[in-house]
């Protein structure tokens, strides 16, 4: 595999100050912010933990600042002639007297085509059709609203340096290839060996790059429509607890009425009472409304737990201390927690190894362990099953966790989707819980693997490091 220094130059064009102020403290934190932005530079680029040293420091973004767009295009012509490119370019919508941020990343792609952009703004001038239309957009432009999130400014920025760094790499790797072809054509059984580990290679890196777009554009949806639905849904829920007050009231008012009414002398407006009383049906509605109310407030919990998995799939990145934690502790507390979802579909079975205690962030990985726990329960068929959580010590500094279970199993179609967001087969499933279990893993730096068919089980199996390789103290 090529190897390349990863390229974290990152371009921010803004006519405010304190807008730089703000990029500066994102993405130059101070050394003791930087342990994470670390790992994940590693992560992204198998690079290997470097030799501690006293006067090592993690890498940071090398930032840029200017004011107009002008300036920021010079900046860029300049790096580009001293062989060192930018990456990443934030470039501000409104930007008087000079170029808006239309014109200016127009001069910024004359210049170099591969520049990954974000437009901020928090009002614009053209819509995103006129945007799109002057625009050779392509999969190189992303909007980031005003005011913004910090941790989105970190995940756009490690997620488009990481794309421009794989896109150098997949080019590389891609001329690299057609050069080997051409000097070994006399070689036919080396040369298709080579073409083959190349082209797995290349599919690699395009994957890679596919899932890194994906997740930046599913970051901002998710946190954008769990915030959305949350308010609403919340105020809904609410005015459904008094509204079932209110109905138990006036239930009690009608039923007082009716006792009353029968023992009435008979009289006009008792009859005319009785008949009102019969056309509106009311013993029928005080039976209907609350199974209404009911229904409802199914519904309601339903829609309350899509969005508690839109927020979970939303944080799994978000910063949490890594600590050095007990994993059997994480697996048992997470037992009590889920036992409502586990406990009418299987029986479960402990077999736990000899561990050391794992660095890692523990709710994270509780919550991992929580997806393949119920999603192991719910693959259960009419007869109630078992699951059998297994734990142990590989060599190499690492350990593993099973979930198995004995329910309907997974075809071979199905497993190859599994881990993508929103991919589901049930009925009522969002599709998240395997894709959050799964990024959870990998950003500690482990791997999961599933092994199942049908009618006959599934085992999901986890590896994990015992130390995270990044952090030295």
């Amino acid at each position: 595999m090529i190897k390349l220094a990863p390229n974290l130059r990152v371009l921010v064009i803004d006519d405010m100050p304190s807008i730089h102020d703000d990029f500066r403290k994102i993405l130059c934190p101070a050394p003791s912010a930087r342990s994470e932005m670390a790992a994940l530079e590693m992560a992204l680029f198998d690079d290997a933990p470097p030799a501690p040293a006293a006067s090592s420091a993690p890498a940071q973004y090398d930032v840029a600042f200017a004011l107009q767009g002008q300036d920021g295009v010079t900046q860029a012509d300049e790096a580009l002639t001293a062989g060192r490119p930018f990456a990443l370019a934030f470039v501000d919508m409104r930007m008087p007297p000079g170029w808006d941020g239309i014109e200016t990343i127009e001069r910024l792609w004359r210049l170099d085509p591969q520049l990954q952009v974000v437009i901020c703004t928090a009002y614009s001038d053209y819509s995103w059709t006129e945007v799109l239309r002057r625009l050779d957009a392509r999969d190189r432009l992303l909007v980031l609203k005003k005011p913004f999130d910090s941790i989105e400014v970190s995940q756009l920025a490690c997620t488009l340096t990481a794309k421009w760094n794989l896109s150098q790499r997949a080019a590389l790797q891609m001329s690299g290839l057609e050069d080997e072809v051409l000097q070994r054509t006399s070689e036919l059984r080396r040369t298709n060996a080579a073409l083959e580990s190349q082209v797995v290679e290349r599919k690699h890196l395009e994957n890679q790059m596919v899932q890194q777009d994906k997740l930046a554009s599913l970051g901002q949806l998710t946190t954008g429509i769990a915030h959305e639905l949350s308010g609403p849904m919340e105020y809904v829920y609410a005015n459904l607890a008094t509204l079932a007050e209110y109905f138990n009231a006036m239930q009690a008012m009608l039923i007082a009425y009716g006792k009353e009414c029968g023992e009435m002398l008979e009289s006009p407006a008792q009859q005319r009472l009785a008949k009102l009383y019969d056309r509106l049906e009311l013993d029928f509605l005080q039976d209907d409304v609350p199974a209404l109310m009911d229904h409802s407030r199914i519904g309601l919990e339903r829609v309350r737990a899509i969005v508690q998995d839109l927020t979970d799939f939303s944080r799994v990145n978000t910063s949490e201390p890594w600590q050095w934690s007990d994993l059997h502790r994480g697996i048992d507390a997470t037992l009590n927690l889920a036992a409502s979802e586990l406990r009418p579909h299987a029986d479960i079975v402990k077999e736990y190894g000899e561990l050391p205690e794992i660095e890692c962030q523990p709710s994270h990985l509780n919550l991992a362990i929580m997806h393949l726990l119920v999603n192991a329960a719910q693959a259960m068929g009419r007869e109630r099953g078992v699951i059998h959580i297994r734990t142990g010590r590989s060599g190499h500094g690492l350990v593993w966790l099973e979930v198995a279970d004995n329910g309907n199993g997974i075809p071979l179609d199905v497993q190859q989707r599994i881990f993508e967001p929103f991919y589901t087969t049930k009925l009522k499933g969002t599709g998240l819980g395997l894709s959050i279990a799964s990024g959870v893993i990998q950003r500690h730096g482990g791997n999961m693997e599933v092994h199942s068919s049908p009618g006959a089980g599934s085992t999901f199996r986890i590896l994990l490091p015992v130390r995270q390789p990044f952090r030295t103290g």
